[in-house]
């Protein structure tokens, strides 16, 4: 059986650096479940927001999630989008995997957002003001929480953060 890591969290908390960096470091897959459901959908999230709505694309993200489960064939470390940990059926379908909550200062999350959007000049849906940015973040933060591990990321370089994860989990 493959064995896999997902990283949850807020937007901006490095799941995707994080991500990509403990798989080279573990010679596993990076899956950027974002990315699977653009190829899915044939269209950027920020687009399947605006043309669909927010009810459709987590339908879209639980559905390329169970499939994910049930095409893993190699090791893998998984980032989840900002909201996917937030669905029951998605917590229920990952509990028998490690779940890795990468967590930072509002401050923190909010600048490192606005630094990758105007890098990439890819907007994030649901980012809008700091206020609505850190009201979402406490709504979800409950679930976050939910994790089988908590790495705080604030002001951490993604070695460091990596060799926390590894030094965490439980080794197989």
């Amino acid at each position: 059986m493959s064995r896999a890591i997902f990283l949850v969290g807020f937007m901006g908390s490095g799941k995707n650096t994080v991500g990509q960096e403990l798989a080279r470091r573990l010679a596993w897959d990076f899956v950027d479940l974002d990315s699977c459901i653009e190829t899915l959908e044939g269209q950027s999230i920020p687009e399947v927001f605006r043309s669909k709505g927010e009810s459709y694309f987590r339908a879209a993200e639980r559905a390329a999630l169970r499939q994910l489960l049930d095409s893993l064939a190699r090791d893998s470390v998984v980032a989840l989008g900002g909201g996917a940990f937030m669905d029951a059926s998605n917590r229920q379908m990952l509990r028998v995997w490690p779940t890795v909550f990468l967590d930072a200062a509002i401050s923190e999350l909010w600048q490192r957002c606005l630094d990758q959007e105007s890098a990439e000049d890819t907007p994030r849906p649901l980012r809008r003001d700091l206020d609505q940015f850190a009201r979402l973040y406490e709504d979800r933060l409950p679930f976050y929480r939910q994790a089988s591990l908590t790495i705080q990321t604030s002001g951490k370089m993604p070695a460091v953060i990596c060799a926390e994860i590894l030094l965490a989990l439980p080794q197989s």
